[in-house]
């Protein structure tokens, strides 16, 4: 059966691809379209509850949806590049996916790294005082850290988004006489900036949701006509 034969392992991995990308961008837009505004306004007894009790479910299935759609994600590049060879990586597609790709893997780490470790202590902290115990010191700083990686992330998923749909529905055409390397340099000044931020800078415009998804939107133009106009 043509289901089940060797030619449909790209088609598994892109079913698998697409159920815990689901799960994870659903639960990063959860926390920032929604959960993050009600904490801004709930009082201490119900900022605790939702840390103790709703925190560790929605961070569980959100982290290891994160992991799923990486390794989901990079096994179907891995697995395109090695029936159609190296040479996809500097082809429209190969270009377009990477652009996408490389957003995601932030994601991932920011996931992993900053925003869980973080959401994690905080979660603790919340069961501590619960207790009357003592408080973690710098928890607040390590809430303001997963929350401006979490921002970023959202921010990151619009052109991500952007870029796994441009892939195969949007055209380009790279220009032979055009190398590569002033785009992706390009790209690496762009978003560097912007990971670097999520690692030591603050929240800034992104404060407003408003502001991250004007400036998701104009990420996503910026790169693309990047690509257009340095290598098309």
């Amino acid at each position: 059966m043509t289901l089940f034969s060797g030619a449909a392992a790209e088609f598994w991995m892109r079913w698998v691809h697409y159920i815990f990308g689901i799960l994870w961008i659903g639960h990063l837009y959860y926390f920032n379209f929604s959960q993050m505004a009600f904490m801004g306004e709930a009082d201490a007894a119900t900022k605790s509850v939702v840390l103790q009790k709703l925190s560790p479910r929605t961070m569980f299935w959100f982290r290891w949806g994160a992991m799923f759609t990486f390794l989901s994600g990079w096994g179907m590049i891995g697995h395109k590049m090695g029936a159609a060879g190296s040479t996809i990586a500097t082809s429209a597609w190969g270009t377009i996916i990477l652009s996408g790709g490389i957003l995601g893997t932030l994601m991932f780490l920011n996931v992993w790294l900053l925003i869980w470790p973080n959401n994690k202590i905080m979660i603790e902290n919340a069961i501590k005082t619960a207790k009357g115990e003592a408080a973690i010191p710098g928890v607040a700083d390590l809430a303001a850290r997963a929350s401006v990686a979490s921002r970023t992330n959202t921010l990151f998923s619009i052109p991500m988004l952007f870029f796994m749909g441009a892939a195969s529905h949007l055209p380009l055409v790279l220009s032979p006489e055009k190398s590569l390397v002033p785009y992706w340099c390009t790209y690496a000044i762009i978003v560097g900036l912007l990971q670097l931020n999520a690692m030591k800078g603050k929240m800034g415009p992104m404060q407003k949701l408003g502001g991250v998804i004007h400036f998701g939107v104009l990420l996503s133009l910026a790169l693309y006509f990047a690509m257009e106009f340095l290598a098309g």
